[in-house]
């Protein structure tokens, strides 16, 4: 007696047909899924960066300048970045105002990202003879499609480090 007489089973094209499916469609999520992870990154780095900007009027309304910048090996002296010891500098300046400084959420714990693409940047410039006032400037990649507006400074040039730009005093 057979007792798989009058069963029938899936064929191979079927159930091969099945896993194409599947796999198509969780293709479709983890891109989805990937989408959503970029943006909650983006939305962290905002926030941060507003954390930062709090901590830099607090320190700006108790000293009458914006703390130094500097120490950094990318992308020049002058600036301060979240990948190298000059953000330790910075933290110890800004101590008081913030529990610590933020690092870019892609950014590796080693500060693999030597070239500064996924890294915080600080620049400040405290000098009176330049619009007598001092100004600071926070560099940060998103990964979404962001356009950088830039602004004028007081002396009516334009930066914008969004792109490659040139920058005349």
């Amino acid at each position: 007696m057979n007792v798989f007489a009058g069963k029938r089973g899936f064929t191979l094209i079927e159930l091969l047909v099945v896993i194409a499916i599947i796999g198509l469609l969780s293709s479709i999520v983890l891109a989805s899924l990937n989408t959503a992870r970029a943006k909650a990154r983006d939305a962290q780095r905002e926030s941060e960066i507003e954390q930062l900007r709090t901590a830099l009027a607090m320190y700006y309304a108790d000293h009458g300048v914006y703390p130094a910048s500097g120490g950094a090996t990318l992308p020049n002296g002058s600036w301060s970045n979240s990948n190298d010891s000059s953000w330790a500098t910075l933290q110890t300046k800004l101590a008081p105002y913030i529990a610590s400084l933020p690092h870019d959420p892609s950014e590796s714990s080693s500060g693999s990202a030597q070239d500064g693409s996924q890294t915080y940047l600080y620049f400040a410039y405290n000098n009176a003879e330049y619009c007598n006032l001092g100004w600071y400037i926070i560099v940060w990649r998103p990964e979404g499609s962001v356009t950088s507006p830039g602004s004028t400074d007081c002396s009516g040039v334009y930066r914008n480090y969004g792109g490659t730009v040139t920058i005349s005093p």
